[in-house]
């Protein structure tokens, strides 16, 4: 795989049965997973972990790589996502918010007037025993770039080395929370010995981009059903022709 060469990485939240109206924007039901999952293999894609990319790789990466992340980790996703990604063989990252592991989505009630059950160590452990990717999503969920050099420090550093205790492994890999990213966050995110760190920036990522701040490819529950699969069609030769590959499929769905 080339310096350039394409790394799509997507961005879920939610999977759920009953998604909230609310919520929607960031909920896919487990059938509409199942049916993007089943078009990532049926295209040839290679789901990944960000340490195949950015890490010490143990071979050469697929021809197709993709990166499936997770934020927030809710316990919906471990219920509803796993089997479906297991039944493919897939691999995914879960990012998840080390302070409040086994309790509620704190952060949501004033945000969207709703609160999830998140994962406990129990189930976050699992995953890592089955071979997921665990990544840290701060302890608190807090809006990073407004905090002190001090307190972003405690929320990313604090949460890597909480979940590095509980499951055992290194956790070398960070997604901002809310996509309160500037600067400072990216350094502090060096500083706390981090590998790299997703944005919620829309695009599709490079193994030439800067690791600490990646781009994603967002995948809404509001979006149109075409949305996903053309987003990974605007991928010419598995090169990215620019950042904002998204941007430009979105404008063509949107004359559609």
């Amino acid at each position: 795989m080339s310096a350039a060469q394409s790394l799509p990485i997507l961005m879920y939240h939610q999977i759920t049965p009953a998604p909230d109206r609310v919520f929607r924007k960031y909920a896919i039901t487990p059938s509409e997973f199942a049916e993007q999952m089943s078009w990532i293999a049926g295209h040839g894609f290679v789901p990944i972990h960000l340490d195949d990319a950015f890490g010490d790789p143990s071979g050469p990466l697929p021809a197709k790589p993709i990166v499936i992340t997770f934020d927030d980790g809710f316990q919906d996703c471990f219920d509803y996502a796993i089997p479906v990604l297991t039944s493919h063989a897939f691999t995914a990252t879960f990012f998840v918010v080390a302070g409040l592991a086994g309790k509620r989505s704190e952060w949501l009630p004033a945000e969207r007037g709703v609160e999830y059950d998140l994962m406990g160590w129990d189930s976050i452990r699992t995953l890592a025993d089955l071979g997921f990717e665990c990544g840290a999503h701060s302890m608190t969920h807090p809006r990073l770039a407004r905090l002190s050099p001090d307190e972003q420090d405690r929320e990313l550093g604090d949460s890597r080395r909480t979940i590095e205790d509980q499951i055992g492994r290194a956790v070398r890999h960070v997604a901002y929370p809310f996509g309160s990213f500037n600067a400072a966050v990216r350094d502090a995110a060096d500083r706390c010995g981090y590998l790299t760190g997703c944005t919620v920036a829309p695009g599709i990522a490079t193994l030439a981009d800067d690791p600490l701040t990646l781009d994603r490819i967002p995948v809404n529950g509001t979006d149109p059903p075409l949305a996903f699969t053309a987003q990974l069609r605007q991928i010419p030769a598995w090169r990215v022709a620019g950042h904002r590959a998204l941007d430009t499929c979105r404008n063509l769905l949107a004359r559609l």
